[in-house]
């Protein structure tokens, strides 16, 4: 039998030659928002420019007032989470005030599709059927 070895997510190599430098400052997160990435990421930093509180999750759901799934981060920078995502969904922030840096792996993002994870078609992020949403 041949193994043959491609990127994708659970694929050692592709994590530890990942960190491709992407950023995006001045996001407006007063209302619920997403920051999608084209690659599946292997960290995530964000940053809270204002005294609000910012209310990080994985999902849409998470991070409505309905959902209990998310992060409260205050001011300042947090991270670096070592997270495999495609998106993060952020709200409460200020207007201009919220910025992400991410590392990001050679895995596309569309190429997740995970049913165990997350039960919404296309599968491009983690739903919140499996505990983040």
């Amino acid at each position: 039998m041949v193994m043959q070895y491609k990127v994708g997510l659970q694929n050692v190599g592709s994590y530890q030659v990942s960190g491709k430098p992407w950023a995006e400052g001045s996001i407006d997160a007063t209302g619920a928002t997403s920051v999608s990435f084209p690659e599946v990421t292997s960290w995530v930093q964000v940053t809270n420019n204002d005294n609000a509180i910012l209310r990080v999750g994985f999902s849409a759901n998470g991070v409505t007032d309905a959902g209990t799934n998310y992060l409260d981060l205050p001011s300042g920078t947090h991270g670096p989470f070592d997270i495999k995502v495609t998106e993060l969904h952020l709200s409460g922030g200020a207007a201009g005030s919220t910025s992400v840096m991410a590392g990001l792996t050679y895995i596309p993002a569309d190429s997740i599709n995970n049913p165990n994870v997350s039960t919404a078609s296309p599968y491009l992020n983690w739903s919140g059927s499996a505990g983040v949403g």
